[in-house]
């Protein structure tokens, strides 16, 4: 595999510590890179994601789509010769998505305005 084709990504955990650096290949996808963020994540941390879908990586302020090839993403990247590209990992757990999402019947209905202008 030649070096151009390589791409040093490390991983910025939410508590400041870091998977990685790591060299990949350009035509890995963001879900190859988030299982390896899984089987590598450390078991002492408080939140351990279990699944793909519970990790985003964030790039240059936009979240990557799993679909996409590092070199797809390669414009957020920016262009860093040999340098190291740190994404940042969010864990969103299955479980804690469904806690949020309020259905809307359950929401409660006013009836009227209480504001009142002086």
């Amino acid at each position: 595999m030649p070096e151009e084709d390589l791409v040093e990504l490390r991983f910025r955990l939410y508590d400041g510590s870091d998977i990685g650096p790591i060299c990949y290949s350009s035509s890995s996808t963001v879900a190859m890179l988030k299982e390896r963020i899984i089987s590598e994540w450390p078991r002492d941390k408080k939140i351990i994601p279990k699944l793909a879908n519970d990790v985003k990586l964030i790039s240059a302020g936009k979240i990557l789509d799993n679909s996409k090839t590092i070199s797809q993403c390669r414009p957020s990247f920016g262009e860093l010769p040999g340098g190291v590209i740190t994404m940042h990992v969010v864990v969103q757990p299955s479980s804690a998505k469904s806690k949020t999402e309020k259905n809307v019947d359950e929401l409660p209905k006013k009836t009227a305005c209480s504001c009142s202008i002086l």
